[in-house]
């Protein structure tokens, strides 16, 4: 349990490093709540926006001085028209060995990442079948039904290893994801002979330095399968700031021998590179965290990220016991939230008013639970969310960054209100003999 104490001694360690990126640093005093590190994180991060924009003004869109390459820190740009050409030259967010054998595409957000590899596959396999896992993360599963019409879209149901045994020509791509149930991605991991073309590895929902992100690389090395890493930079990259709207394609340290594996991922990287530059998709310099690459910001990204593991374990074991048969999904890959189910079935408007609800009430009781879209802050964030296998809307608890005992404080009264509000739905007339109880299963 990390105390009150030792929270705001390592915020106090993130904002002077926040700070010191600063062309001139402001003076940071030692936070005295958690209120106060939210608003001087806040702060110092429109500052080294600000500070962005005035050192960099003259490298605009045309990039028409050429006066020399734009900074972000540790970061370089070379670009010309649009950023059409951009070249990034700077730390990986990745903790990786090998990195100098990997290349990066980088983009202007992670569904922007997604979507450039997507449509690259098209002119390199034509038609292919694409492997989604179990509630994989809604806007890339929307992508692929609404736009990817050379992709024909498999949901993994039940065993991994008997749909892969399965005898077709067609390439097979399969969608790693960060966000689908723990005992999916883990049994994915098991099956000794893929017989996959593509793995594309949505790492975003894990930590960058995550040991299941060097398992999902040893497994894809050892079956020999080709491994692209895709992933947003806005939820655990930015030391709970959300600094700006990025994302990456990584394409893994590759074998020198070069033959056809190699030959598929220079293909996907060059047509990528046209996807990005052609939909408008390149990132913007302004968004690269300066303060990204250095040995304190590994350090303090690691320990926020230990320290929401920890709050969310616990979290999970507080709505199992006091919430039976209502926490929907416990036991994600990624650990991070847990899903709560409504004894009575929920349309999106219904699941939207209870969040809003939920947040307010604990707002005005002063705990730090937001309602908010993303994760990874210093405050709690619920969010609505639509359970495709069970074809329902649940309601996402995020955990957060927060000292130990104020975290258990804001789940207890989660669970309270929760349970006040699901009393409050069966005593209503028009309600009478049409509620179902959830039962609790080890899928989303």
């Amino acid at each position: 349990m990390e105390t009150v104490e030792a929270y705001l001694t390592r915020k106090k360690q993130e904002l002077e490093l926040l700070n010191g990126s600063l062309n001139h640093p402001l003076t940071i005093q030692f936070p005295k709540s958690v209120a106060e590190v939210i608003e001087q994180k806040f702060h110092l991060a429109a500052a080294l926006k600000a500070d962005h924009a005035l050192h960099d003004w003259a490298q605009t869109e045309t990039a028409w001085t050429h006066s020399g390459r734009p900074r972000s820190g540790p970061f370089e740009f070379k670009y010309d028209y649009q950023r059409a050409d951009l070249d990034v030259t700077g730390p990986s967010f990745y903790a990786l060995e090998n990195q100098s054998s990997s290349e990066t595409v980088y983009a202007a957000s992670g569904m922007a990442a997604i979507a450039g590899l997507l449509m690259a596959t098209a002119p390199v396999f034509s038609a292919a079948d694409i492997i989604t896992m179990p509630n994989s993360y809604v806007e890339t599963i929307e992508l692929i039904d609404g736009h990817m019409k050379h992709l024909r879209r498999i949901e993994l149901g039940g065993s991994f290893a008997e749909l892969t045994r399965l005898h077709e020509s067609r390439p097979r791509i399969l969608l790693l994801d960060s966000c689908t149930t723990a005992s999916a991605f883990e049994e994915t991991l098991k099956c000794v002979l893929p017989r996959l073309d593509l793995i594309a590895f949505d790492t975003t929902c894990f930590s960058s330095g995550s040991g299941r992100i060097m398992r999902a690389l040893s497994w894809a090395r050892c079956a020999g399968i080709p491994i692209i890493l895709l992933r947003s930079h806005t939820k655990l990259d930015s030391l709970g700031v959300e600094y700006g709207r990025l994302g990456s394609a990584v394409f893994a340290p590759r074998s020198r021998a070069g033959g056809a594996k190699h030959q598929l991922l220079e293909a996907l990287l060059t047509e990528m590179q046209k996807a990005i530059r052609l939909f408008g998709g390149a990132a913007l310099p302004a968004h690269f965290p300066p303060y990204v690459g250095s040995p304190p910001y590994r350090s303090l990204t690691n320990k926020r990220v230990a320290a929401m593991l920890v709050n969310s374990r616990r979290m999970t074991h507080y709505f199992s016991a006091k919430l039976a048969g209502l926490a929907a999904e416990r036991h994600f890959a990624h650990g991070l939230y847990v899903t709560l189910a409504s004894a009575r079935t929920l349309d999106e408007n219904q699941a939207r008013n209870i969040v809003a609800e939920l947040c307010a009430d604990l707002r005005r009781r002063g705990l730090p639970l937001r309602h908010a879209g993303s994760f990874g802050f210093d405050f709690g964030a619920a969010e609505w969310s639509k359970d495709r296998i069970r074809d329902r809307y649940v309601v996402r608890i995020a955990a957060a960054d927060l000292p130990t005992s104020l975290w258990d404080e804001i789940v207890a009264a989660v669970g309270a209100w929760w349970k006040v509000h699901e009393r409050r739905v069966r005593m209503r007339p028009q309600n009478v003999g049409t509620a179902t109880r959830v039962t609790v299963r080890n899928v989303t």
